[in-house]
């Protein structure tokens, strides 16, 4: 399975191919953007005509494996066809996201210049959402069209510094990031310097590809708040992190199918996501996701509305039906991700009782007092950033 957490490689800047007709936007209702600080940002000013009403439709774009599937048939999504029943509105979903970075390489230009790119919602994970804000890609939504979204996004989720009024962003699905350890192979790891440092787990770790994973742990580890950094901060932290790659310590950097090599016992421990880890647990439970003491990192792979889209009003409707706490409990049973909805965790224990226990699918207030969201980044920063990192690690 693709990773929903890819890599940014390359600049930001990267090329840009059509996925679409290059048609313009018609004018019509103005799609407004902005930065995610209250302010107009320096993007496009499109005016898309909204066809809701006419054509009952919304074209949804999301990742792999990320929605719920009937059992028989996975080609039907039962969220969507219950969606179908109460709206009568025709959701056209494509699983064709596969990488943050590419996919808004190949978007990017139409944005840019307005014109349609055949897409009603797009999902993008934290660091990717703030771009696509903070260029002006993403149309803001509608108050009234959202209000159950408003209502019932985790309290955990509220306040994110990219989109701060909730006004551009949905969460589809949370998920954190720890220590994923097979205690078959190896005994228990708590921290992050353990990782690093410790002689029994020397060429049996993996650290993840994913900068802001990785660098949020070592940022932690040397004692820095991922959410609050300086470039100095960054600088340290790296070096820490290359310490452990000359070393040997780090057998490789990897996307998620480090799954593999800890279902094997080809590796002790690793920085591991938590929907990658419950699916292990459920074939070994000798396999387990543990909080470091230095933290968790949080993270969200968001719905947003492109400035372009042509049936904004039938995406808001489809964004606010999954914030309903008895959807969402079943799109969370399927995906054994962090539910982003309050509510859910108790509509869950008519789905799945154990599942509405699990504090990585519902985490508990003490597990959430130790997450930590990675700062958003200006794309100067992300560039910066991710040329160490990947020359770092040798990527």
């Amino acid at each position: 399975m693709p990773s929903r957490r890819n890599v940014l490689r390359g600049t930001l800047a990267a090329g840009a191919f059509a996925v679409a007709g290059g048609a313009l936007a018609a004018c019509g209702t103005q799609g407004t953007n902005g930065n995610g600080n209250g302010g107009q940002a320096a993007g496009p000013k499109c005016t898309t005509q909204d066809l809701s009403a006419t054509e009952r439709k919304v074209l949804f774009s999301n990742w792999p494996e990320y929605i719920d599937e009937d059992e028989k048939n996975p080609e039907l999504r039962p969220t969507l066809v219950a969606f179908k029943a109460k709206t009568g509105i025709d959701v056209e979903y494509t699983a064709d996201i596969n990488d943050n970075n590419d996919f808004y390489g190949k978007i990017r230009q139409q944005l840019a210049a307005c014109q349609t790119i055949n897409r009603d919602i797009v999902v993008f994970t934290d660091w990717m959402a703030a771009t696509f804000i903070r260029n002006g890609f993403a149309q803001k939504f509608a108050a009234d069209k959202v209000a159950t979204f408003a209502k019932n996004l985790a309290p955990s989720l509220r306040g994110r510094q990219f989109d701060p009024n909730m006004e551009y962003a949905a969460p589809w699905q949370s998920g954190l990031t720890g220590i994923g350890v097979n205690t078959g192979v190896t005994k228990e790891v708590r921290t992050v310097d353990e990782l690093l440092t410790r002689p029994d787990l020397k060429g049996k770790v993996t650290f993840l590809t994913e900068m802001h994973d990785t660098m949020g742990f070592m940022l932690l580890s040397i004692g820095k708040d991922p959410g609050n950094f300086t470039s100095a901060d960054f600088d340290a932290a790296l070096e820490k992190l290359k310490g452990g790659v000359s070393s040997g310590q780090i057998r490789r950097f990897t996307g998620n199918d480090y799954v593999q090599d800890l279902a094997k016992g080809d590796i002790a421990a690793c920085i591991a996501w938590s929907g990658d880890v419950i699916q292990l647990g459920f074939d070994n439970p000798k396999i387990k996701l543990v909080t470091p003491d230095e933290g968790m990192m949080l993270w969200s792979d968001n719905m947003l509305i492109p400035v372009t889209a042509t049936h904004a009003s039938n995406a808001q409707a489809l964004i606010d039906y999954y914030y309903d706490p008895k959807v969402a409990a079943e799109l969370a049973a399927f995906v054994n991700y962090v539910c982003p909805v309050a509510g859910a965790q108790e509509a869950m224990k008519d789905i799945d009782p154990e599942l509405a226990e699990n504090p990585l699918i519902f985490p508990d207030a003490a597990m959430q007092a130790k997450t930590k969201i990675f700062m958003p980044l200006t794309e100067a920063q992300e560039k910066e950033y991710q040329g160490k990192f990947q020359a770092a690690i040798g990527a």
